[in-house]
């Protein structure tokens, strides 16, 4: 086999790099439903309580419920920067993005599914107790650092043009 059938063509090296990033943005994607889901499903029960016991429903457990969503928006930065070096002529780096994307997904995936359990125990205390949302907030606020720090470290990973 010559060295020329060998190469890759630099569409494909580019298309496996999008692929990585589009992988980044829909594994997030599916934690940030997992998470919400998990979350609505809590305050959609305290509300119900709420309402049985002729108490006002806490607008506030909507935070809870909406807060996984997050990873996808870091999902979406890591998927348009990896698509934008894959322009670039890096593209023969294309197993980091193709391995690197999904990897950064999943651990963007866990934390927001992770948040989404801290935000229906939140949901459910604040719908019980009607205290501590600060508590709770903060709670959600470290589990989300996870995927901050997921995000930036890929990008951190990802090699440079210029």
């Amino acid at each position: 086999m010559s060295t020329e059938a060998a190469t890759m063509e630099p569409a494909t090296m580019e298309a496996l790099c999008r692929l990585g990033g589009l992988a980044a943005l829909s594994i997030a994607a599916v934690g940030s439903a997992i998470g919400s889901g998990t979350a609505g499903m809590a305050a959609v029960g305290a509300w119900k309580r709420a309402f049985l016991q002729d108490r006002p429903a806490s607008f506030l457990l909507v935070i809870f419920v909406g807060a996984p969503l997050s990873q996808i928006i870091y999902g979406f930065v890591l998927m348009n920067s990896m698509a934008a070096l894959a322009v670039e002529s890096v593209n023969e780096q294309w197993a980091l993005f193709l391995i690197g994307g999904p990897l950064a997904g999943i651990g963007m995936a866990a934390s927001a599914i992770l948040q989404g359990k801290a935000g229906a125990a939140g949901a459910d205390s604040l719908g019980e107790t009607g205290k501590g949302f600060g508590l709770y907030l903060m709670t959600i606020g470290m589990v989300e650092t996870v995927a901050l720090f997921v995000l930036v470290f890929s990008l951190g990973v990802l090699p440079s043009v210029g």
